[in-house]
């Protein structure tokens, strides 16, 4: 029973670790470009698809493992405070169900699968010349998020390179490896999207800000302060508003606002939540947290219901 017991929290450990429905951040944009090639050019390859949401996940996975990995000492000290589900790490590690080093050799892993993955797309199903570069973009800026000694989060870039690989360059890559070029049209769907998963970022570092002041980690939050990156956050939502707008001249169908305008409205909330300072409650943070994410996912949605 002992055994069976163990091998259960073993096998939910691993699920926990890999952190699927953050996933969601990542395939939905790749699934958008997608859709935008098919409704351009008329051009959808099942297997070119397939593979490459695959490479996708990998490509996350390789993040966020690394991240549970380099991030250990912070995210203790986040979990001491507040558990949460939006920061901190998934806590398997902290709780002892799996080594330390696991999460390490996973990401690894991953990021050598996905890397053969972009070799086999480029060369066997010939989906362009940039596919590898696009590719590696996204394992660069995923991977060395965290991990020594480039970490991009303690050079103040993190949150935009995080912006850019889960905002324009899913979507640019799907669209690439289906057509063999990128439309114009990719760039006014990918920056309000990758303003939302900027924002993901940004409020997340909140919960965190215990932790990763405590072992001087440098992101954008601490380097700002919570009150300056409250502006930060909605100087950028209010951006990302604007440029949902702004898309309906470049082309993106005005159904669009059907799906949007709840998302604002959300949106805006949020702002004002956090401009009021309700960010030093942790129990409201964690709610207005999870709204964040459904902002982002809402934005990518209202581009495709506008699509549909």
């Amino acid at each position: 029973m002992k055994n069976r017991t163990k091998l259960r929290d073993k096998i939910v450990g691993w699920i926990k670790l890999s952190r699927l429905p953050f996933h969601t951040v990542g395939v939905l944009p790749f699934i958008l470009g997608t859709l935008v090639a098919w409704k351009i050019d008329g051009i959808f390859v099942f297997s070119v698809f397939s593979i490459g949401v695959t490479a996708v996940i990998l490509t996350m996975l390789a993040t966020y493992q690394a991240g549970e990995y380099f991030d250990y000492h912070e995210d203790t000290i986040s979990k001491s405070i507040f558990k949460s589900r939006f920061a901190g790490g998934s806590g398997v590690i902290q709780e002892g169900t799996v080594s330390r080093i696991v999460p390490l050799k996973i990401s690894v892993a991953a990021l050598m699968a996905a890397a053969g993955i972009g070799l086999f797309l480029q060369f066997f199903l010939k989906t362009g010349p940039y596919t590898i570069l696009l590719g590696a973009l996204g394992l660069f800026g995923g991977f060395f998020y965290s991990t020594k000694p480039v970490r991009l989060v303690d050079r103040g870039i993190g949150e935009l390179v995080i912006g850019f690989c889960y905002g324009w360059l899913p979507i640019a890559s799907a669209y690439y490896i289906q057509t063999g070029y990128i439309h114009q049209i990719i760039y006014w769907v990918s920056v309000p999207i990758g303003m939302t998963i900027f924002n993901v970022i940004l409020l997340n570092e909140f919960l965190d800000y215990p932790g990763d002041t405590a072992v001087g980690k440098k992101n954008l939050l601490v380097r700002f302060g919570k009150r300056h990156g409250a502006y930060l956050y909605a100087a950028v939502s209010f951006c990302a508003w604007i440029s949902v707008v702004l898309s309906l001249n470049a082309g993106i169908h005005y159904r669009v606002l059907y799906g949007y305008l709840p998302i604002i409205f959300l949106s805006a909330f949020i702002v004002g939540a956090i401009l009021k300072g309700k960010y030093e409650n942790y129990q409201t943070l964690e709610i207005l947290c999870g709204f964040n994410i459904v902002v982002n996912l809402g934005t990518n949605g209202s581009f495709m219901l506008a699509l549909l």
